[in-house]
């Protein structure tokens, strides 16, 4: 078995930012083209790597192989235990170990499948993973899956859904010399704002896992002149809500909490919305994976998602920690690694 944290200071060396992925999948389509348990397939910059024994159960194991943007020039530093560098943690360990099992595990139990997809840290309409499922949907084929994104190797079941809402609220144009021949729509904002501040949010337990849901402004806009009663005013508003409610309950929810505020000339639109995904922890295989590992509800959403509408059980189990991605102290630690890989390798091997 190759060091994995070796392994991951050679991966991040490979500049990868999104839509910049062909080397590092090359690369890794050179390293497995050699095994014989595994058949490649190659749908743009994603690679799948599948065995085919038969097995009555097959996992899925998938991982992006972009990093956002950033310092690519100075590489990795290997200090000790731990491995620094940009995508060290978000999610290149996650790749190594992927890696790394699909050349050592020769003692199958069940069937896997490896998924290195491109173009996660952006836009979900560029995302690898949908590209798959649209293009080459029986790749994919499986009982189960793990997502491979950091989470300290600890098991973060399913995922919130996420939308985002703009409610804009009317008022009528005037003079600021005198706004009572108007009415000022950004002061309207006020009462729901207020409301906004004081959301209840639902904290409902499925499957083990203690979900908490969210309802916040990310964004205001409003305002015409130093010297105009403003006729228009807009909050940007996100939900992120729990795997017991579908996208069409969440987004009923959030109109029943806004109608209150709104007025005929008002308008609450969806400007985009992701599933949640249920954590699936009751699949044998998944179950399996957090024997004996703290698990919890992941509160973000992440592309277990994807595999969730497929009717595909997922997971989010990976090392590294996920406060570190994407920020200049990015790293990752020899333990973490090792304890994933082994974690996996229990599941894969049956033991």
């Amino acid at each position: 078995m190759r060091d994995l944290l070796e392994l991951t200071a050679e991966l991040v060396d490979i500049p990868s930012v999104s839509f910049e992925e062909s080397r590092i999948v090359s690369l890794i389509e050179k390293e497995l083209s050699s095994m014989p348990h595994l058949s490649l397939d190659r749908v743009g910059d994603n690679l799948i790597a599948r065995t085919n024994f038969g097995k009555e159960q097959r996992l899925i194991l998938a991982g992006h192989t972009d990093t956002v943007p950033g310092d690519t020039e100075s590489g990795s530093r290997i200090e000790g235990d731990t491995c620094w560098g940009l995508g060290s943690a978000d999610m290149k360990g996650g790749i190594a170990v992927m890696l790394e099992l699909a050349r050592s595990v020769s003692d199958y139990a069940i069937d896997a499948t490896w998924v290195f997809y491109a173009r996660e840290e952006v836009a979900s309409e560029h995302n690898g993973l949908r590209e798959v499922f649209t293009e080459a949907p029986e790749l994919l084929n499986g009982d189960a899956a793990i997502l491979g994104e950091p989470t300290g190797a600890l098991v973060e079941a399913g995922c919130q859904g996420t939308m985002r809402f703009l409610l804009t609220f009317k008022g009528v144009r005037a003079h600021s010399a005198r706004p009572w021949m108007g009415r000022n729509a950004v002061h309207r904002l006020g009462g729901v704002l207020n409301a906004l501040e004081k959301y209840e949010y639902r904290e409902p337990v499925i499957e083990g896992c203690k979900f908490r849901e969210a309802l916040q402004v990310v964004g205001v806009e409003g305002g015409i002149a130093g010297n105009v009663v403003p006729d228009s005013a807009t909050l940007l508003i996100n939900h992120r809500h729990a795997p017991d409610r579908d996208s069409s309950q969440a987004e009923n929810h959030v109109r029943e909490f806004l109608s209150p505020f709104m007025e005929s000339d008002d308008s609450l639109e969806v400007v985009d919305m992701a599933p949640a995904a249920a954590p699936g922890l009751d699949h044998p295989l998944l179950a399996s994976v957090g024997a004996g590992v703290e698990t919890r509800a992941k509160l973000g959403w992440t592309d277990v998602a994807f595999f969730s509408e497929q009717g595909i059980p997922a997971i989010n189990f990976g090392p590294g920690d996920a406060t570190l991605a994407h920020t200049t102290d990015e790293r990752i630690e020899r333990d973490n690694l090792n304890a994933t890989f082994s974690a996996i390798k229990r599941v894969l091997e049956g033991d």
